[in-house]
């Protein structure tokens, strides 16, 4: 391990405690977890109160991290910046990109967040998108965390990238998540992904309502209503 902390963030995916033992084998020390805590921005923000460190890497409950990430290879972020967000492959459509990959955050800017929809783009100074992948977002983990990944995802896109991201390069992964057809629960994300796109649309006249997208009993409702309950294995 290097002089980086770190914490695996989970809620109630099937593979949690697997991932997290493969992130404790990878980054070696002491990987410190929070599970089940209720709302995306208070969970983010209780990260920065189980650290001792400004900077920590900091892994979301279905992020299967590359066995080869080397975490003694990561230079400190530099004054001003952040976050750094390494890239993730997503199973389903074969896009790479930040999506659920890992990060490596300042405790003090968790502290500062604003209140965006994507959480952590409310975070004050800059944020780094690194070049390279350090694993997979498992995201498609039951129908319901499949579902899940796309509405969600895709509404934000949808309603414009809060990181800055060119119109076009954020229609293009809407579509490639629209046509999601591989890997496991693929038709569930793809068929989030449309129903996220919808959403946007309907929301758009009412900014509050996007705030439902990082309520997770908001969304298992909103789920097995379309869907029926398939939450957890399908």
């Amino acid at each position: 391990m290097t002089g980086f902390d770190a914490v695996f963030l989970s809620y109630d995916e099937p593979m949690a405690n697997s991932l997290y033992s493969r992130l404790q084998r990878t980054l070696g020390g002491t990987v410190k977890r929070l599970h089940g805590v209720h709302g995306m921005r208070r969970a983010y923000r209780l990260c920065a109160e189980v650290v001792e460190r400004e900077q920590f890497f900091l892994a979301d409950g279905d992020f299967a991290i590359d066995t080869d990430f080397d975490p003694a290879a990561v230079a400190p972020m530099d004054e001003g910046v952040s976050m750094r967000v390494w890239q993730a492959v997503n199973p389903v459509n074969g896009l790479t990109y930040g999506y659920g990959g890992l990060k490596l955050i300042r405790r003090s800017a968790l502290r500062e967040m604003g209140d965006a929809v994507d959480v952590l783009a409310a975070l004050p100074g800059r944020i780094e998108f690194a070049q390279h992948t350090a694993g997979i977002t498992r995201f498609n983990q039951s129908p319901f965390h499949a579902w899940k990944a796309g509405f969600r995802e895709c509404a934000m896109l949808a309603r414009g990238s809060e990181y800055g991201m060119a119109d076009g390069d954020a229609q293009r992964r809407v579509e490639a998540w629209t046509l999601s057809r591989s890997g496991e629960f693929a038709a569930y994300a793809a068929a989030g992904a449309r129903e996220g796109v919808d959403f946007a649309r309907q929301a758009a006249r009412d900014p509050q309502r996007f705030d439902h997208l990082n309520d997770p009993t908001w969304l298992r409702e909103r789920f097995t209503a379309a869907h029926g309950d398939q939450a957890v294995s399908g």
